[in-house]
């Protein structure tokens, strides 16, 4: 089957490959539309494949909460920072928030089978075409949907680099503008202050125990008797959930009242009650080990030294 320069320019704008693999595509299938995009798709899968291996760091948290009220945060991985500015790349993250939100996949293995918004394509398949055509590494880490069941508030820092979501169980009040204010601030101050637990309820008994033992060890080291290291683990331990429990930290807005008590000040003053069930924070790249090139062995390497 024959095929015209029009054909290879109406595969490219079709897969975003480039105009001389179209052509190879084209001949070996015969002019065949349908076989020639599947052609280039199989190599593009050879392509992602290659780029798999590479470290993923970088990216973006986008976060999104709906008209309905129900919210997504996802964070996607590339290898580049400049990458993570591409117009494609925040395309395919809001793309991905949307699928979240329509689906509710049960986890990212689940999402990769779900429809991508406005494609025929598969939330894998479009993942691994942004691969071929934005030539990184690429990676779907981890994701969270909340329903509107509650009042659910969105705060990005840093272009994308840390997302959080706050969700609020709100009774007697209907002002949207001091919910979404309060819910921000929560969110500024989750971004900043790294909490790990909401409240000390949340904190896992066997990390409290293993607290309680270091700094028990420390203030017997400092020559304190027993008896009277007890009471000063205790005031210690206090210490502990006010650093790492977001509604015992000092309130970065007023460090002279905790979150809690400006949250409750904060439902006081608008007539109703408000309780935070729950603050998710996302940072791009955390946990993940960042490759190190060493940069006098590949200088050496270029050289021949």
């Amino acid at each position: 089957m024959a095929f015209t320069a029009q054909d290879v320019k109406r595969l490219r704008e079709m897969t975003n490959a480039g105009m001389m693999d179209c052509k190879k595509a084209l001949s070996e299938t015969d002019g065949d539309f349908d076989a020639a995009i599947a052609f280039l798709r199989e190599k593009g899968l050879a392509a992602a494949a290659k780029k798999a291996g590479r470290v993923a760091a970088e990216g973006m948290v986008y976060v999104n909460v709906a008209e309905c009220g129900a919210a997504v945060m996802v964070e996607v991985n590339s290898e580049t920072d400049f990458v993570a500015k591409n117009e494609e790349f925040q395309k395919f993250c809001a793309g991905l928030g949307q699928a979240i939100l329509e689906n509710n996949p049960a986890d990212v293995v689940a999402l990769a089978e779900c429809k991508f918004p406005g494609s025929d394509l598969t939330v894998s398949q479009m993942q691994n075409e942004k691969v071929l055509t934005i030539g990184e590494n690429i990676q779907i880490r981890r994701f969270v949907r909340l329903d509107n069941t509650m009042k659910n508030v969105a705060y990005v820092h840093g272009g994308g680099k840390i997302g959080v979501l706050v969700r609020m169980n709100v009774e007697g009040i209907d002002n949207n503008d001091a919910l979404v204010t309060l819910g921000r601030d929560l969110g500024m101050q989750a971004a900043s202050m790294r909490p790990q637990w909401l409240n000390r309820e949340e904190v896992p008994a066997e990390t409290l125990e293993a607290e309680k033992h270091i700094l028990m060890q420390q203030t017997i080291n400092e020559g304190k008797p027993e008896a009277v290291a007890q009471k000063i683990v205790m005031g210690r331990i206090n210490k502990f959930y006010e650093e790492n429990c977001l509604l015992e930290q000092a309130f970065v807005k007023e460090n002279k009242i905790s979150v809690q008590k400006h949250v409750d000040a904060v439902a006081k003053e608008l007539g109703g009650k408000i309780a935070i069930e729950n603050c998710i924070r996302f940072e791009k790249g955390e946990g993940i080990a960042k490759r190190e090139d060493d940069f006098a062995a590949e200088v050496a390497k270029m050289t021949g030294k």
